[in-house]
């Protein structure tokens, strides 16, 4: 049957029927995966959809509503259906993300001198055992015709120099065989994106504090399948560090979600902050049902970039960074050594002074001679720095006979699991 037909069939199938074939991952039809893609708070602003029965390329956007942005005629490969393996001329059918622009040692025949790549395969085509590479939206050295390509999606050059501006690393590419928009998911997709973006932030709890509660999000036999490393072996580096690392900070944020055909992906900015580093960048997380409906972890992608979580991470602890400083002023302007010591990590560094007892002691030889009577501080200022936060801010002391100086007293600051701690401390006089 033609395709065609079998798109009109569709069309006059009764109500109810449409709406069960709504969103629906795996489809028995000709023409492969068919995408619904919903007006919902988990769909990404922005998102390139491609038709490969209508050799189309849409850009939907969200702005609430969702709306078709702009649409070219593309072509796609010389075969139909998913792609399986390599050389088999099939356009895969899947959710993909843009890796980067190619601009140079291009054939200009065959890509027309642009060309931007995307994560085929992915985790869930690897566990498929899909094969197969260098799968590209690229354009042509010439007016492209249907079906032309070896698996690529081209574009005419004129088009893709106006569409490839929204192209950026990271962008979402639904390709299917059909597409289409649906302004009232099911109940159930709600629930499942809902849920996956819950699952995400669990995930991520998990992870900070540490816990082994984190490879309960993971399938481990799919996860091995999909990736270049075992279950097992991430599951014991993960370990380690767990053990190794005093601390591990990790936020999320910009959560969105879509369903591929028979998976799931969620994409997300990530920032992950420990002793031994700190990064940020983009998570992404393919998840699938196991036996028991409970959808798991089956592949992970990372791509490291400058996503701005920091000045997010620098907001949330500032208030908590801010109340520790004034807990331990108070405690050294009222002489209390316990409490004020209470705030200094074991191997703190006050020069030339090392480690907490020997703090402790000359503390106390000092303020049995002359206690301390006014402490203030001023212009606090806080940054993430490798290994914590540093604080440095205005100090005025003065003790109980009189002596008085004026200084910029810097303190490095870690998290040891309950609070913040000291780390190191530095003061040098002001300029007079």
């Amino acid at each position: 049957m033609h395709r065609s037909t079998i798109r009109t069939l569709h069309r006059l199938l009764p109500a109810a029927a449409l709406l069960l074939s709504l969103f629906c991952p795996l489809s028995a039809a000709a023409d492969g995966w068919r995408v619904r893609i919903p007006d919902d708070p988990g769909t990404p602003r922005r998102l390139v959809a491609v038709d490969k029965e209508d050799q189309k390329l849409h850009i939907y956007e969200r702005h609430s509503p969702l709306k078709l942005a702009a649409s070219y005629v593309c072509t796609t490969g010389q075969a139909a259906g998913d792609k399986q393996t390599a050389g088999d001329l099939k356009t895969p059918e899947g959710i993909y993300f843009v890796v980067n622009r190619l601009s140079a040692g291009l054939d200009m025949e065959m890509y027309g001198g642009i060309a931007y790549t995307l994560n085929y395969p992915n985790p869930v085509d690897k566990l498929r055992r899909k094969t197969g590479s260098g799968i590209w939206i690229h354009s042509k050295g010439h007016d492209i015709v249907p079906r032309e390509t070896k698996g690529c999606i081209a574009l005419n050059r004129a088009d893709i120099d106006r569409a490839g501006k929204l192209f950026a690393p990271g962008t979402a590419v639904a390709v299917a065989g059909d597409v289409g928009t649906d302004a009232s998911p099911s109940r159930e997709d709600k629930a499942t994106a809902r849920k996956l973006e819950d699952k995400v932030k669990g995930w991520a709890r998990a992870w900070g504090s540490r816990s082994p509660a984190m490879f309960d999000y993971y399938d481990a036999d799919a996860y091995t399948a999909a990736q270049d490393e075992s279950f097992a072996a991430f599951r014991g580096q993960k370990e380690r560090l767990f053990k190794q690392l005093a601390w591990i900070q990790t936020s999320v944020s910009d959560v969105q979600v879509m369903q591929g055909p028979g998976y799931w992906v969620t994409w997300f900015n990530q920032y992950y902050r420990a002793p031994n580093m700190t990064t940020e960048g983009i998570r992404r997380l393919y998840w699938q049902p196991d036996r028991k409906g409970e959808y798991r972890i089956v592949g992970m992608e990372w791509v490291p970039a400058d996503v701005g979580m920091e000045a997010n991470y620098l907001e949330t602890v500032s208030p908590q960074v801010t109340a520790f400083v004034e807990k331990w002023r108070k405690a050294w302007e009222r002489g209390d050594v316990k409490g004020y010591i209470a705030c200094y990590a074991n191997d703190a560094e006050q020069a030339p002074r090392k480690g907490a007892s020997s703090i402790r002691q000359q503390k106390q030889e000092l303020w049995r001679k002359a206690k301390p009577a006014r402490v203030q501080l001023k212009g606090l200022r806080i940054e993430a720095v490798a290994g914590g936060v540093r604080a440095d801010m205005t100090q005025d002391y003065r003790d109980a006979t009189g002596y008085s100086d004026r200084g910029v007293k810097t303190l490095l600051l870690r998290q040891d699991g309950q609070g913040w701690e000291i780390v190191k401390e530095e003061w040098s006089p002001a300029a007079r």
